[in-house]
């Protein structure tokens, strides 16, 4: 059973997708507020999304209640939306993942978020993501990255992106680089390392440097 919902089927070239997601990745909603600017930037079209039902924990994600049209009230449910920005001015048009980590079914999950990328023929993933660290406030962001192709990891180098070397627990967006890995298409993450003492949500000197 699909749990995709196709909302338009635009002609991409090679798309470019960059995906945050909400959650344990996103110290300081730091990686989301990226997208998020991305977004209203471009103005990008709705094309796909991952029906939520089967993948989160309500309780713990809760959906949120919204006023639309003067008094009425709407559920906003928690989703992963797929969202598409054409520019013939770039090299590759662009589709922009906004949405929240879930708690259930993650390789199920992982299979429908690449099921929708491929149906777009995306020829490069880019993941952002946060973490809180023991870092000042005061210095240029620390950039941390991987990438499953030599040509990205060059080009990672050249940005003085310092490679990780980490090992532990993953979240969602490690198991989707290891998923498109393994589908052999090419991806990268980017993790920006925010200062663990500042409160402030979110951080727009680590959003600025995803």
């Amino acid at each position: 059973m699909s749990h995709i919902t196709y909302y338009d089927q635009p002609t991409l070239r090679d798309p470019v997708v960059i995906v945050a997601l909400g959650g344990w990745n996103d110290a300081a909603d730091s990686a989301t507020t990226a997208v998020k600017f991305l977004h209203e930037l471009w103005k990008p079209d709705k094309i796909a999304e991952i029906e939520s039902e089967d993948f989160f924990v309500f309780t713990e994600t809760r959906p949120m209640v919204k006023f639309v049209e003067g008094n009425e009230r709407t559920i906003i449910w928690p989703s992963n939306q797929f969202l598409a920005y054409t520019n013939p001015e770039l090299p590759h048009d662009i589709i922009l993942v906004q949405g929240v980590e879930p708690q259930l079914k993650w390789k199920t999950f992982s299979r429908e978020f690449l099921e929708v990328c491929m149906h777009f023929s995306a020829s490069e993933v880019v993941f952002l993501g946060a973490l809180l660290a023991d870092v000042p406030h005061s210095i240029p962001v620390p950039i941390s990255g991987t990438s499953n192709d030599e040509e990205i990891a060059e080009r990672m180098r050249e940005m003085n992106v310092r490679t990780s070397r980490y090992e532990g627990p993953t979240g969602m967006l490690g198991v989707l680089q290891d998923t498109f890995r393994r589908a052999n298409i090419p991806a990268a993450s980017f993790w920006a390392a925010a200062p663990h003492y500042l409160a402030a949500t979110p951080n727009i000197k680590v959003t600025s440097a995803l």
